[in-house]
């Protein structure tokens, strides 16, 4: 009896006589996602059309203002008011959460004190403050306690000039926030991190800086991001005490002529591009850091809100 066989052309034939075959993937329709992405599209078409149709927007005005002498002096101090805040932010945040983490009780009281003022009271209070600082003290005097020898004896209106004032004030308030910043970022790497720096002789300073910091950049950036953009759009608020910003050379203009809407469109223009800019590279930078974490969750709050799983 001879062992029967099967040739690789039968089993083709029966494989190709499988109903299964003929079945074709048919892609879910969303149609309440293309109804929501169609009303968003309509009214915001509409919106943007107004706009462009109002007579009150004067675009011509717009356009001859957009690029003033007066208004680039007004973007390039805002940049620098940004730049400065922020490093000094940056920088006096890391000492302030490394404080805030001490085991010195003295160090992370005060530092505790330090956040809680400045996250606790507004930011155009604190303008206001340093601006009107010599209400409080007329002169600002730096000498040797308890007697009248002073190596430093200035008048504080001399020292701390409107753009002085907002510097203090921007850079002490972005301190308290990156603080929080940069402390949730470092909890956020494991301990077993420290301890293995330390296994391998490093000082405490030496593992702050190569070890930790490092891992916990991919926490920082992104909030950081956030709080750089959120710096560039207050310095606005340092035109109350005439901080030569672009809002105040705006409003310098507009009190004059009274072209109050094309005047503060362009200084909106400039906002929307400097912010534009930064958010580039804010994504570049999260991009950077967030290497080997996987890719983003790209319609993470979509399916949350529609209750679907992945």
């Amino acid at each position: 009896m001879t062992p029967a066989t099967t040739t690789s052309s039968t089993i083709d034939d029966e494989v190709g006589e499988r109903p299964d075959d003929n079945i074709s993937a048919v892609p879910l329709r969303h149609w309440g996602r293309w109804t929501g992405a169609a009303v968003v599209v309509l009214f915001s078409a509409s919106f943007l059309w107004s706009l462009a149709r109002n007579p009150n927007m004067e675009w011509g005005i717009v356009g001859e203002y957009l690029f003033a002498d007066f208004v680039l002096q007004g973007v390039g101090v805002t940049l620098m008011l940004t730049a400065v805040a922020m490093v000094i932010g940056t920088v006096g945040g890391v000492g302030v959460a490394v404080m805030r983490l001490s085991h010195n009780p003295v160090l992370r009281i005060g530092s505790w004190l330090f956040v809680w003022f400045f996250r606790g009271t507004p930011l155009l209070v604190q303008i206001i403050f340093w601006g009107f600082l010599a209400a409080l003290y007329q002169r600002i005097q730096l000498g040797v306690p308890f007697t009248d020898w002073y190596l430093v004896d200035v008048s504080t209106n001399d020292v701390v000039t409107p753009l002085v004032a907002a510097i203090l004030a921007l850079s002490l308030n972005e301190i308290a926030y990156a603080a929080e910043v940069v402390r949730s970022g470092i909890a956020s790497v494991d301990e077993g991190q420290d301890d293995a720096a330390q296994a391998l002789g490093l000082t405490g300073q030496q593992t702050m800086r190569t070890v930790t910091l490092p891992q916990a950049m991919r926490v920082i950036v992104p909030p950081m991001g956030n709080e750089t953009i959120t710096m560039l759009k207050s310095t606005a608020l340092v035109s109350v005490i005439g901080g030569k910003d672009l809002l105040t050379s705006v409003q310098s203009v507009y009190a004059q002529n009274f072209q109050v809407i094309p005047l503060l469109l362009v200084a909106a223009l400039w906002y929307l591009a400097m912010v534009s800019v930064l958010s580039l590279g804010q994504y570049f930078l999260e991009r950077r850091f967030g290497r080997g974490h996987g890719p983003a969750r790209t319609g993470l709050a979509e399916r949350w809100l529609t209750g679907r799983g992945k």
